[in-house]
């Protein structure tokens, strides 16, 4: 067979090559249609999250400036010495120095009500700093411990210990102590001067009868004044009787030391004394801070007694 007979053989008739050519333009047709044609079925909705708005915020509000940084309240306890039968002596001390008030109490057994002022008074400038603030404030609140174990005026060797002062006036008596300054207890507060140099002193006593007052020593008129001011004592310049060898005295008048003796009724409750005398020895701290700048300052207190 040649080449002409396969041609023939291999090639369809003329009328099936038209009907192939008809039918593939159809299809080709509805190809195109159907790829124009419209979707009818359920279709997915996708919607789109518009990108997040941008807040114009406002310039924040500047910060307060900080607070300064307060230095903690100085305190310090200072074992002064010991009784006779060995109780500790002790003063706190409140501030870092300056003008310098020294209070105490406790030395007649007798009288704790004087005791009880002082631990008042010690517990108040705890809490409160800024009753001490450019100041020193010393309080001694048992300069007779032994003694108000007891419930006596004297110390355990029987001494009058405001009697034992190595004052000017001092004279030799049974109850006075063999000479000045005999007793351990006085000893202690002699280091309690030397040590502080203050510029006024508070003594708390306790006295029978309507006698309290706010009794001075030396230049310590203007103190007593203010602490009335608290209290509503009278100001008297003695108690009426005479007191050789005494703390005020020593301090007051031979050395030229504000001394205040507060003598509050002995038949008052603490608790009432307290109340009554707080508002006082608040003022005698405020006093003496104005006092130390414009007074002249006393000697230096040279106790003869070896400092803590």
């Amino acid at each position: 067979m040649d080449d002409r007979t396969a041609v023939a053989l291999s090639s369809p008739p003329p009328r099936t090559r038209v009907r192939i050519r008809a039918a593939l333009s159809a299809a080709a047709v509805l190809l195109i249609v159907g790829c124009q044609s419209r979707v009818t079925g359920p279709t997915a909705t996708v919607r789109r999250t518009p990108p997040p708005r941008r807040s114009v915020m406002s310039k924040p509000a500047p910060l307060p400036p900080p607070a300064p940084v307060r230095p903690a309240p100085r305190y310090r306890k200072v074992i002064l010495g010991r009784s006779v039968h060995g109780a500790e002596i002790a003063m706190s001390e409140f501030g870092e120095g300056g003008p310098t008030l020294f209070v105490f109490g406790g030395i007649h057994g007798s009288e704790p009500t004087s005791a009880y002022l002082a631990q008042q008074l010690e517990r108040k400038l705890r809490k409160n700093p800024d009753l001490y603030a450019g100041m020193r404030v010393a309080v001694l609140t048992a300069a007779n411990p032994d003694g108000l174990r007891r419930g006596q005026r004297e110390n355990a060797r029987g001494v009058d210990l405001n009697r034992n002062f190595p004052a000017k006036n001092w004279t030799a008596a049974a109850a006075h102590g063999r000479r000045p300054a005999s007793e351990p207890e006085t000893q202690a507060l002699l280091r309690a001067m030397h040590r502080l140099q203050p510029d006024a002193v508070i003594a708390i006593h306790a006295i029978t009868g309507p006698r309290q007052c706010n009794n001075y020593d030396g230049p310590g008129r203007s103190l007593a004044q203010s602490m009335a001011t608290g209290n509503g004592y009278p100001v008297r310049a003695s108690i009426g009787y005479p007191t050789p060898g005494s703390f005020g005295s020593w301090a007051g008048v031979d050395r030229g030391i504000p001394v205040i003796t507060l003598e509050l009724p002995r038949s008052q409750s603490a608790q009432a004394a307290w109340k009554q005398n707080e508002s006082a020895l608040l003022a005698a701290i405020r006093s003496t801070a104005r006092l130390a700048r414009h007074a002249p300052r006393a000697a230096p207190v040279n106790a003869g007694v070896r400092a803590r």
